[in-house]
């Protein structure tokens, strides 16, 4: 036994292994190139913690603007590509050939052929010389190269067809067909230009992402992960179910700062899968636990894959918004999902493992609520103290703040001293018992202070996300250097001083691991490029709205219903960045365009949203579904079960996005007070379980298939009520034309205003859509007012018809063109609030309540 355990464990350590190498490269080189690599590795992230810190300001040395820090990032990356991933299985994996070289140094001065001649390419532009677009070939070609080697062939096979239909337009079918482009167009529109490659994408991975991921490395390195995980097991390992709530919570913390679900689940899974199936999950539940905790991981701020850092540039709203309107659906999903693996513990009877003291009052106090609760409390007071401090102190706060914040550090590592260091082995917990929850809390609660640094300097400084994940970083490197010789030092051991050598191998490791970790998400940023260029150069965006609109028939439900399925086709195998940036650059604008043809009008982070939760679901869909595939390498299962087992876990996430477009007030949007944030937040809460209960047919006992249809239709009436209260009383009532005048003179700076417009498109198509505008200037009257939108209107009686739409403007990225007729104007109509559904849905959902808890008792009666 003790043998095959044996043979078990090494075979898990390989395919844990062989699941990280094509995360991050699986060839380890040696001698003289071996050295190269390192130092290029630790290069990189010098110079990106350099690009981001304010010392090139200060000192006036090494200062570069965004579009040469994109032409320097990719050059790492390329170069790297070719040197950590081989071209193929069979390719040597500790040594690179002339061939690896070649393309290697092709990529690379392809990118820095942009940093030296910018200058001159920039006063050829359109008219590029022939050494321009030969390079914009040589680095088009590795481009696609490295993306095939990094990434696998899903986004390679993407960027060739999208390639290939901007060469072959005039050959396509009529819906999608254009005039083609020719070769020198292509290339300069996409290498030559920041139109393609080096795009927007691009420029968030080297602004953004690259900080992101490094304090992710480095909180791993200096064992923040093991830290999480054992914590999660300490505070939930005894309840039913323990291990895989537990899978679930580790999972979601890790997702926060991992960019990417297969990541995340080699990461906890290889401890966390196994754990599951000891305690009696079947090894396909417990993996498709494991894949739906790692792919929502993906959907929860602050990073969510580095999407957040991308929506901040193409919704236009500060970081801080995304933030906000991201985290209730992603909170109540995962709520959602502890609570599927409860009732799935429930079905199978199990128990949770015991702990191996009985809880003191404090060990109660760290209950997972309470902690939660305590969080928050801790978060207010930084707020508010900092705030109190800066009004008080002025420039001297930032000081003061500093010592506390050094303070606080030093007497949370004396804390952390007194108690012994958490193994980092997997068998550290076992089946008997659990780590106690007191010591295993306060054994890293320091590791929490560069996280402190970050949403302080996010929310309450409102810094840039750049500047406050420097700051993190630059907080978490000093605890990386210095937290184990002075916990050394308090605990009174002589050797202290050597700790530092650990430190400073932690701390090169965390830079060396941070870039690796990049060249993947660095390439697929380039590659998605690609993608973006074809959009804008063939106007493919305009043709995927008419084709959903054909395919739909312009009904609302089918646009949103087939949006989704193709948000999920085109996320297959895709990493988590190249996945948001292809389906907002191809869904969301459908969902934009069609959806104001047929008056839904939402905000454009809901859009954004929407089409990356389904995107994001692909990772955990057959049959493509790659976490789904590296969680049941490790569970050693079908992955196509994993898979499909995965995705009855998501139906949870999958409802919400349909959920938000239609009420906002789930991504808290439109709140008017703090007892409506709480009626939002508890009664999505309560949709979402009941919702949980529905699809798995089991609540306190095995749910009959009527009482399934009656829950879903509670949750639905939960997260819209809306729904059945516009059947009543209309949510808006249209105004005449006449009065557009003395509505603008109502509004406020922030105020909305959804006007109603007809008119003819240049293609000759008759539209009648209804816009939202928002105001930023309130001054002025209303003539003033409109023209701050970009709409001039001239007079006709009691018509009001558009005399000019002011290019850039509000109106214009509407849609709203020349000559259109203003047909009318939305405003809300004063209604009851549609939150009094909740009263008999409410009742409804106890008299279910009661039938099933009367079955379970007479179930043990019987018993």
């Amino acid at each position: 036994m003790a043998t095959d355990s044996t043979q078990d464990s090494a075979s898990d350590s390989k395919v844990v292994e062989e699941l990280l190498s094509s995360e991050t490269g699986s060839r380890e080189l040696s001698g003289v190139m071996g050295k190269l690599v390192i130092g290029l590795l630790i290069a990189w992230s010098v110079f990106q913690l350099w690009y981001a810190s304010p010392l090139p300001f200060i000192l006036h040395f090494g200062n570069l603007n965004a579009d040469q820090a994109k032409f320097i990032h990719l050059a790492f990356a390329s170069f790297l590509a070719f040197c950590l991933f081989p071209a193929t299985k069979r390719s040597s994996h500790t040594s690179i050939t002339p061939f690896d070289a070649l393309f290697a140094l092709g990529a690379s001065i392809s990118c820095l052929y942009l940093l030296v001649f910018r200058d001159e390419l920039t006063q050829r532009i359109g008219a590029p010389s022939t050494l321009d677009v030969a390079i914009a070939i040589v680095g088009m070609l590795t481009l696609l190269e490295a993306t095939r080697r990094a990434l696998g062939p899903p986004l390679t096979v993407v960027a060739i067809v999208f390639l290939t239909f901007t060469f072959g337009g005039q050959y396509m079918p009529d819906v999608i067909a254009h005039k083609g482009a020719s070769l020198n167009k292509v290339a300069s529109h996409q290498w030559l230009t920041t139109e393609g490659v080096f795009g927007v994408a691009l420029g968030v991975s080297t602004a953004f992402v690259f900080l992101f991921v490094l304090l992710g490395a480095m909180l791993d390195k200096a064992g923040a992960g093991n830290y999480l995980i054992k914590v999660s097991f300490s505070l939930l390992g005894h309840m039913r179910g323990g291990p895989a709530k537990a899978a679930v919570v580790a999972s979601g913390l890790s997702g926060i700062i991992s960019g990417s679900s297969i990541a995340n689940v080699v990461t906890t899974g290889t401890f966390t899968i196994p754990l599951m199936k000891r305690v009696g999950f079947p090894a396909t539940k417990a993996c498709a636990v494991e894949v739906a905790a790692s792919t929502n991981g993906q959907l929860t701020p602050p990073i969510m894959g580095a999407a957040a850092f991308l929506m901040v540039e193409y919704v236009g709203i500060p970081y801080i918004d995304v933030i906000k309107h991201a985290i209730l659906p992603s909170m109540i999903s995962y709520i959602a999902l502890v609570y599927i693996v409860h009732l799935e513990a429930v079905k199978l009877g199990m128990q949770g493992i015991t702990r191996l003291h009985k809880p003191t009052l404090p060990q109660r106090m760290l209950s997972w609520m309470t902690t939660t609760l305590i969080t928050l409390l801790l978060a207010a007071i930084v707020y508010y103290g900092s705030t109190f401090l800066e009004s008080s102190l002025g420039d001297w706060s930032y000081l003061v703040m500093l010592l506390v914040l050094v303070a606080s550090y030093f007497a949370l590592v004396k804390l952390s001293a007194s108690y012994p260091d958490l193994v980092t082995d997997d068998a550290s917990i076992e089946l008997e018992h659990l780590p106690e929850a007191r010591p295993t809390v306060f054994s890293g609660l320091y590791f929490g202070l560069p996280i402190v640094v970050l949403l302080w300097a996010l929310a309450v400084k409102q810094y840039s996300p750049q500047q406050s994940a420097f700051y993190a970083v630059a907080a978490l490197i000093a605890v990386v250097l210095t937290h184990r010789p002075l916990k050394s030092w308090f605990r009174g051991e002589h050797d202290w001083v050597s700790q530092f050598n650990v430190c400073w191998h932690d701390f090169v490791e965390g830079l060396i691991s941070g870039a690796r970790n990049m060249v993947g998400i660095g390439i697929a940023t380039a590659a998605a490029g690609i993608i973006v260029g074809t959009v804008t150069l063939t106007g493919l965006g305009q043709m995927m709205t008419e084709f959903v609109e054909f395919i739909s028939g312009g009904s609302l439900i089918l646009i949103l219903i087939f949006t989704a399925v193709i948000c999920i086709i085109l996320g297959m195998g895709l990493p988590t960045t190249a996945n948001y940036i292809v389906v907002s650059t191809l869904m969301a604008p459908v969902i934009v365009s069609l959806g104001a043809a047929n008056g839904l009008i939402v905000p454009l982070i809901a859009v954004h949203l929407f089409v990356f939760y389904f995107g994001i679901l692909a990772d955990d869909t057959p049959p493509v579904g790659l976490a789904a595939f590296a969680a049941a390498a490790i569970g050693r299962t079908d992955p196509i079960k994993t898979g499909i087992q995965g995705f009855t876990y998501d139906i949870r996430t999958a409802i919400l996005p349909f959920m938000f477009i239609f009420n906002t007030q789930l991504l808290l949007i439109g709140l008017t007070g703090v007892f409506d944030l709480i009626v939002t937040v508890v009664s999505a809460i309560i949709a979402i379980l009941v919702f949980s209960a529905a699809t798995q047919g089991y609540w306190f006992v095995k749910s009959r298939l009527w009482e399934s249809v009656v829950l879903v239709v509670i949750a639905f009436s939960l997260f819209r009520p809306g729904f059945w209260w516009d059947m009543v009383y209309p949510p808006s009532v249209t105004l005449p034309p006449a009065q557009i005048e003395t509505q603008m003179e109502k509004l406020k700076a922030g105020d909305y205003i959804q006007i109603n417009f007809e008119g003819m498109t240049i293609e000759g198509d008759e539209v009648s859509k209804t816009v939202q505008l928002q105001l930023d200037d309130d001054s002025g009257d209303a003539t003033a007012r409109l023209e701050s939108l970009g709409l001039m209107l001239s007079q006709d009686d009691e018509r009001r018809i558009v005399d000019l739409v002011v290019f850039g403007s509000a109106a214009e990225r509407s849609g709203v063109d020349f000559g259109w007729e203003l047909t009318g104007i939305q405003v809300k109509s004063d209604r009851p609030p549609k939150e009094l559904v909740f009263i008999p849905v409410l009742l409804l959902l106890v008299f279910i309540g009661w039938l099933q808890r009367r079955r379970l008792a007479a179930t043990a009666t019987t018993v």
